[in-house]
């Protein structure tokens, strides 16, 4: 005999929620995942905030920093983004990546959201090799180039 199918109300990896057979007002179930979509795969955030601006515009959002506030509480690390039906909250999973508007870097979520630091320039030293230091230098510009470091403080 074989067992019923079970499925969960929400997908496995981003949490959202799902649609079932004979389920009413399904586009409410939709619009839902999809604003939630929009949120995480959108243009990335707007900076870090511990609490919520007093004017945001539909869309906008925000990485909520480690002392929340407000309607921001009890959502550390989380996505905060803004909706015509209010906050939506979007918890990062390890590997998640956004690119932050506000200092024009990439940040990595790892059990908190980081971001690269970038190698000092190498100078000094007794001894001068030209070629490592203009290799090392190609590096980081390479780096740059490829988003992982900004000039940007």
């Amino acid at each position: 005999m074989s067992e019923p199918l079970n499925y969960s109300a929400v997908t496995p990896r981003l949490g959202f929620p799902m649609l079932f057979t004979g389920q009413s007002q399904k586009e409410a179930t939709v619009n839902e995942a999809l604003i939630l979509l929009d949120l995480v795969l959108g243009e990335g955030v707007l900076g870090v905030r511990n609490d919520p601006p007093t004017a945001p515009a539909n869309g906008d959002t925000w990485i909520v920093g480690s002392l929340p506030v407000g309607e921001f509480s009890g959502h550390v690390n989380a996505l905060a983004g803004w909706t015509e039906g209010g906050w939506r909250f979007v918890t990062p999973k390890n590997g998640w990546r956004v690119h932050d508007q506000s200092i024009g870097k990439n940040r990595l979520f790892r059990n908190s959201w980081q971001t690269a630091g970038e190698p000092v320039s190498p100078a000094g030293g007794a001894v001068v090799d030209v070629e490592a230091r203009a290799a090392i230098n190609a590096l980081i510009q390479a780096l740059r180039s490829a988003d992982i470091f900004s000039s940007l403080v």
